[in-house]
């Protein structure tokens, strides 16, 4: 009788299963639709279908009767859906019309093929990789010349002068694969089924990105009734296999329905004797709690500092730069034998890649808690490629170690160049007036040349650095800020920058709002510097109207008389006159009154016969002179 009962419950149990799962599939298959030339059937539904249809995992949209499906918050069209093989086929829409002679841009950018939680990666989906170079020769068998082609913001920057574009077939590069002086701009994916003839030809790259990415929803509709039902879903051969047994200490094979205790509480039917430790299930889970809140409490002090840099990178899917390991971070800097110099965030070591290249290794400070700093220049830098930016070659994320590499500057920074140092060779006023519009062109590129407005808040001589042919390069970008480009005027919680570099407004409310024109101050300052070559602030200077040179300057200008010069042609006297009369345009008090960056390049370009001496730089520069003397006394004291 006992046996009767179990197999009598056991029969009702399975046939419930079976008829409910029945009636499921009876109302799914009597719904069928279609847009365009796909059609739509079971798990897949259209948006306007009725409730009862389809799974709402995999519901597609048709909009202009083109079938489009959502991943990630992006919208692919779909080409095909291929029920027998469980296979979706998408593609991105900026791919779609490939033209003879030029790559068409993705309209997203992702590093992982486009996926949700029903569909799994499908191994023959390749990486195609966009490149930008400054070198000409790369290797043939690798890379495959093209231009790229879209819509004008997109071109004007992957289409620079100073680089050659690159794609790439990248299911078997590795980092040590790209060429000195290469950096992967965009990564778009494509089925394997889409290449034809020769992989390292411009055609067949094409018809691979035409073709599109494929998914596979094979497990998840093979697995949804096993799943359903209690049960294991495991692969096996082509399909896969439902297991429901479930197996004691000792190894023996339990009966139906032990595997619930897989589920909830620890019930389990053996021989007839059901065995219930509800108490004991409830205190091993406290405990276990218990236990978890206790390392949850001591870790989170120590590892909530690293969780929003982490968070900031997954959701990153257009970063170029490159992450290594820390052990590839020690192995590339020799285990930091070689110290080129320290600053606020962080040490720099010099490196070398195994490409070859020189690189500058900048370990971050373990003081700097909120990863702020470093957040900033990963989100700032690692998406610009400009010939007066560093550009950013990659980055380490490890616990509390945190780095970011640099191409390396032979020439280092510029302060050493302004204020001679006992070694160096100073500069002709050709090369530093040479020097100040390269910077002038790479702020007006972070000003105007993105589709983010970024303000760097730090330009100083510090931070210009100098490459073999002294060509100049912004860096340290720490301090940095990311807005929309229609924002005239910014919001900053405090003052940001380098005593003697930050613009008034930064202090002073009410002479107007924080924007981009506090880097047009700070550049005026640097740029005084150079063409004086020396500091602003001087208060051992001989005498007292030579204390704060930018004023000293102007009324030496306004009273007719020429800058004292050494060894210097008319020429030379002409590029500094012109340096110093822009230098006063961009350090006027009120915003209002500086030139925008791509004035400054105009004006640092034009005739300095044509130039208008500006308004006087400060209304009472004596009275303030030892304001900011004593400002920077005591900031320097701090």
């Amino acid at each position: 009788m006992m046996f009767a009962r179990r197999r009598l419950w056991i029969s009702t149990f399975l046939l419930l299963v079976i008829c409910t799962t029945i009636v499921k599939a009876q109302n799914n298959s009597r719904c069928s639709s279609s847009c365009g030339d796909i059609h739509i059937r079971f798990p897949f539904r259209l948006k306007a279908d009725p409730q009862n249809c389809g799974d709402s995992r995999f519901q597609l949209d048709c909009p202009n009767n083109r079938t489009v499906i959502s991943l990630e918050s992006r919208k692919y069209y779909v080409l095909e859906i291929n029920y027998d093989q469980f296979l979706i086929r998408a593609v991105d829409p900026g791919l779609v019309n490939q033209t003879t002679n030029c790559i068409s841009l993705p309209n997203y950018f992702t590093t992982n093929v486009p996926s949700t939680s029903p569909f799994d990666y499908f191994a023959p989906n390749i990486p195609i990789i966009y490149v930008n170079c400054l070198a000409t020769t790369v290797d043939p068998s690798l890379y495959v010349k093209t231009t790229f082609c879209g819509s004008q913001n997109k071109t004007s920057f992957f289409n620079s002068s100073q680089s050659h574009s690159y794609v790439a077939i990248g299911e078997d590069m590795s980092i040590t694969d790209l060429a000195e002086n290469c950096s992967m701009e965009i990564v778009a994916w494509a089925s394997a089924r889409g290449l034809s003839g020769d992989n390292t030809t411009l055609s067949s790259i094409q018809d691979a990105l035409s073709y599109g990415f494929e998914l596979s929803w094979k497990r998840t509709f093979l697995c949804r009734e096993c799943e359903a039902s209690q049960g294991n879903c495991f692969a096996e051969g082509d399909g896969y296999s439902c297991d429901h047994r479930c197996y004691d200490d000792t190894g023996m094979d339990l009966p139906l329905p032990c595997s619930i205790h897989y589920y909830g509480v620890l019930t389990i039917f053996y021989g007839g004797t059901v065995l219930i430790s509800l108490l004991s299930f409830r205190f091993f889970c406290g405990f276990i709690f218990l236990i978890a809140l206790i390392v949850y409490k001591w870790r989170r002090r120590h590892i909530s500092m690293y969780q929003s840099i982490e968070d900031f990178l997954q959701t990153q899917s257009n970063l170029v730069p490159i992450k290594y390991s820390y052990s590839e971070i020690k192995k590339m800097t020799n285990k930091f034998k070689e110290k080129l110099g320290e600053g606020a965030y962080g040490t720099v070591f010099k490196g070398k890649l195994r490409s070859g290249p020189f690189v500058a290794v900048k370990m971050m400070h373990k003081s700097m808690t909120s990863g702020q700093e470093f957040i900033s220049e990963v989100s700032t830098i690692g998406r610009i490629h400009h010939v007066n930016v560093v550009q950013l070659i990659g980055f380490c994320v490890e616990g509390s170690k945190r780095a970011l590499v640099y191409e390396f500057m032979p020439n280092g920074s510029l302060d050493k160049y302004i204020f001679p140092q006992e070694g160096i060779v100073s500069l002709s006023y050709k090369q530093m007036f040479e020097i100040s519009l390269g910077v002038a062109r790479g702020i007006d590129y972070l000003h105007r040349g993105c589709d983010m407005q970024i303000l760097h808040f730090d330009i100083k001589p510090h931070n210009i650095l100098l490459d073999e042919d002294f060509n100049p390069k912004i860096s340290d970008f720490g301090l940095a800020k990311l807005y929309p480009t229609d924002d005239s005027i910014v919001s900053l919680t405090a003052a940001r920058g380098t005593m003697g570099y930050m613009a008034p407004e930064l202090f002073y409310k009410n002479i107007g709002g924080v924007s981009y024109k506090a880097d047009v101050y700070s550049y005026g300052m640097l740029l005084m510097e150079m063409a004086g070559r020396r500091k602003n602030l001087n208060p051992f200077a001989d005498h007292l109207s030579q204390i704060y040179f930018p004023t000293w300057v102007y009324d030496q200008f306004n009273e007719g008389n020429d800058i004292e010069m050494q060894n210097a042609n008319e020429e030379d006297r002409r590029m500094v006159k012109n340096m110093m009369i822009v230098a006063l345009w961009c350090i006027q008090m009120k915003p209002a009154d500086r030139p925008a960056m791509n004035k400054v390049v105009e004006m640092l370009e034009g005739d300095v016969e044509l130039l208008q001496m500006p308004p006087k730089p400060f209304v009472a520069p004596r009275e303030i002179a030892g304001d900011v003397i004593e400002r920077i006394t005591i900031s320097s004291e701090i």
